[in-house]
């Protein structure tokens, strides 16, 4: 009945709206008026971003929701303040424990669990000498440590999410031999070491390794991402198995961290030192393959709505061309063959957009395109790729004419094309989504001489409509590689110059001073 009174008939229309909050009275229905009101502000032409604070380092700077990390992650920043202050500052580590990879971990909704530090936010992170530890995001404080490698593995060097908040993934670098092993004739069949935790609490799941002798001699890298075991190969093929399946079918004994074990002759206690974790996922079989594709440098990748997946031709003369086909039957998409045919140094990209919406995002120097899946008019079991909307740089036109007198008096004129990519065009760098305020970022960058300059621009995500544009007032030098972060109000520019030195530069949203003083 109290639907009925909001005048809500249509089923549709209903659910989308349920989903949406119309109906429930919580936090989240607010918080997302707040969200489209911090838009509305923004995007105004009188809100300004200005650059309230700068700093550089000699070691990398990290960023994580609202958190700037320097020193290895010893000093933390808040960027949420109106100007960044210090949230913790530890004292220097030694090189034995410096931090090689870190993830922050964030506390599920609606869930109890069982210590009162687990509802707050805090990082893990994997040390080089193999120690997984949960620090408090607030303090720094240890509040749980992990040792991982036992006799198997001794270099744990990176995390991802498999599942994000919730399965965590430890790889290992890939195990490579002496010089002198080699010349020897000793053979290395383990190529990586997988260790998988659910986080929240955290819990071990188990460890496996990749073995040339399940998954064959020319494996140069694995991952695993949503429940998917991608194995990657040096001729450019791409395997995908069953991550979940492969974790049931060969688990030999599950065991839990602290726990004591005697394991193939070793006795100890689970993430303790110095017996770390037992490898107690065996894979004695190739597990059944969900699919293959190759594609140059083992660029694979899967979304949209059927799924579809994007490769490139695995041919050098098809850099830069993508192909867009049907993962149920490997059909190729009606226009699904892109290619900018760009005159560039750094090739253009492509990616489903993170929006959930089943888009694709074509990234060139001068030109983003987000393209859309839809059925063929007719033929409702195909599909086309169409244009959804375009943004174009802001550049004038590249043809240039250089007029030359020969001895004879004879005009010579020659027609030069620019790079795609030349420095004195504007041209795109990056590209990034900000979901909480549904808007598409870019940052484009125009260098004259020895000064560039950049602009982050706004626009609707919808559309491709400009909505703001923020001009950064350091100087962008092309050559050095950067981060732009946007995070709601905040707009985050981390620097990395030659003989690593790193800068940070925050700029918050502020309204226009002038006005003010008005």
């Amino acid at each position: 009945a109290g639907l009925r009174a909001c005048g809500v008939h249509n089923v549709c229309r209903l659910l989308t709206r349920r989903a949406h909050g119309f109906y429930a009275r919580d936090a989240g229905v607010a918080h997302r008026k707040n969200l489209g009101l911090l838009r509305k502000i923004m995007c105004q032409e009188s809100t300004k971003f200005k650059n309230v604070w700068t700093t550089h380092s000699a070691s990398p700077i990290a960023y994580e929701r609202g958190r700037i990390y320097m020193d290895n992650y010893q000093c933390c920043i808040t960027s949420i303040a109106q100007q960044p202050r210090l949230i913790y500052q530890k004292s220097k580590c030694a090189k034995s424990e410096k931090i090689e990879d870190a993830l922050l971990l964030e506390c599920p909704l609606g869930e109890m669990l069982p210590s009162p530090s687990d509802y707050k936010a805090s990082l893990i992170v994997l040390t080089v000498q193999n120690w997984l530890l949960r620090l408090s995001a607030d303090s720094g404080e240890v509040l749980e440590k992990v040792y991982l490698a036992g006799s198997c593995c001794k270099f744990f060097r990176y995390l991802s999410w498999d599942t994000p908040q919730e399965i965590m993934i430890v790889k290992s670098a890939q195990n490579k031999l002496p010089a002198a092993a080699r010349q020897a004739g000793i053979q290395q069949t383990v190529l990586f070491y997988l260790a998988v935790f659910q986080v929240l609490p955290l819990s071990f799941i188990g460890m496996l390794e990749i073995n040339k002798k399940i998954f064959g001699n020319s494996v140069t890298d694995v991952a695993v991402s949503n429940g998917i075991l991608i194995v990657m190969y040096s001729m450019g093929l791409v395997r995908l198995y069953n991550f979940k399946a492969i974790l049931e079918q060969f688990m030999e004994q599950p065991f839990d961290l602290g726990q004591e074990f005697n394991w193939n002759g070793q006795v100890g206690v689970v993430g303790k030192y110095p017996f770390g974790l037992p490898c107690n996922i065996k894979i004695t079989d190739t597990p059944p393959l969900l699919f293959e594709a190759s594609s140059l440098e083992n660029a694979f990748q899967i979304g949209g709505y059927p799924w579809h997946y994007i490769i490139t031709p695995n041919k050098k003369k098809h850099k830069g061309v993508f192909h867009i086909c049907s993962l149920k039957d490997n059909a190729l998409a009606k226009n699904g063959i892109q290619d900018m045919k760009c005159c560039s140094l750094e090739p253009d990209w492509i990616y489903f957009h993170p929006d959930m919406s089943g888009r694709i995002i074509h990234v060139g120097p001068n030109l983003i395109k987000v393209l859309k899946l839809k059925e063929v008019k007719n033929h409702a079991d195909q599909m086309e790729i169409a244009e959804d909307f375009t943004i174009v740089a802001n550049r004038e036109n590249c043809v240039t004419n250089s007029v030359t007198v020969t001895a004879s008096g004879r005009v010579v004129k020659k027609r030069f094309t620019l790079l795609d990519d030349d420095p004195e065009q504007e041209t795109f760098k990056i590209v990034d989504y900000e979901d909480e305020l549904d808007l598409l970022s870019t940052v484009a960058v125009t260098q004259i001489g020895a000064d560039g300059r950049a602009h982050l621009d706004f626009h609707c995500n919808d559309h491709g409509i400009l909505l703001k544009s923020i001009p950064l007032k350091e100087s962008w030098d092309v050559t050095y590689s950067h981060e732009v972060y946007f995070d709601k109000d905040l707009v985050l520019h981390i620097e990395q110059k030659p003989n690593r030195r790193f800068s940070c530069y925050v700029y918050q949203m502020v309204c226009d001073t002038a006005k003010e003083d008005d």
